[in-house]
């Protein structure tokens, strides 16, 4: 857990650094582009019965985030990605299939202060629409599906501010992601991702 938190241990090093103030106003916008890990939890949990233990694998993919000030330093923030893709495995038989990912995510987040630095915290939702599940070795000709998703997301982070209107972004997210599994219309179980999502962007204010 230690290791999935150093992006943002590596950015509070650098909160020394000089720079203007940073402050985001009712009625303002952010635009972010940067890319983010989707990394599963470590146990995903079992199917058919208990008898099949699932391993989900990470992925990273170009992120983009929008964010819209309701008030000083509250902001209501959408975020979206190119698909994700990870394999699926199984303790035993190994790399059974594949699947890719869209997890848009809308948070109501607040940012404090008005520094250099500014950390944020967040709360919302997301939705994971799973698409093209793909089967490989022990389960290669077989159909896989993986129902979509709707859970709770937390989000936090801090902003350094770089320019006028910019700003370096690290962050880390928990999403609640649970997936009903079916292999050739039979229900197997459910895998639960519940991944931490972390990275790093730019940030345009506007």
């Amino acid at each position: 857990m230690i290791r999935r938190f150093a992006p943002l241990a590596l950015a509070l090093a650098f909160g020394g650094l000089a720079a203007p103030a940073f402050a985001q106003q009712a009625g303002e916008w952010t635009f972010s582009v940067g890319a983010h890990q989707v990394n599963p939890k470590s146990d995903n949990g079992s199917l058919a019965g208990g008898t099949l233990d699932v391993e989900v694998d990470s992925n990273v993919r170009p992120t983009i985030t929008a964010e819209y000030f309701v008030r000083d330093n509250l902001g209501i923030e959408v975020l979206a990605s190119l698909p994700f893709q990870h394999d699926v495995n199984i303790a035993g038989l190994g790399n059974v299939g594949s699947t890719k990912h869209l997890p848009p995510t809308v948070s109501l987040q607040y940012h404090f202060g008005e520094g250099k630095m500014k950390p944020f915290v967040g709360l919302g939702v997301n939705y994971t629409l799973f698409f093209s599940e793909d089967t490989t070795g022990a389960l290669a000709g077989n159909d896989l599906k993986l129902d979509d998703s709707f859970g709770l997301a937390a989000h936090a982070g801090i902003d350094f501010k770089v320019g006028e209107k910019g700003a370096i972004r690290v962050d880390a997210r928990w999403i609640d992601i649970d997936t009903d599994v079916e292999l050739n219309g039979a229900g197997l179980g459910t895998v639960n991702i519940d991944p931490l999502v972390y990275g790093a962007a730019y940030v345009f204010q506007f």
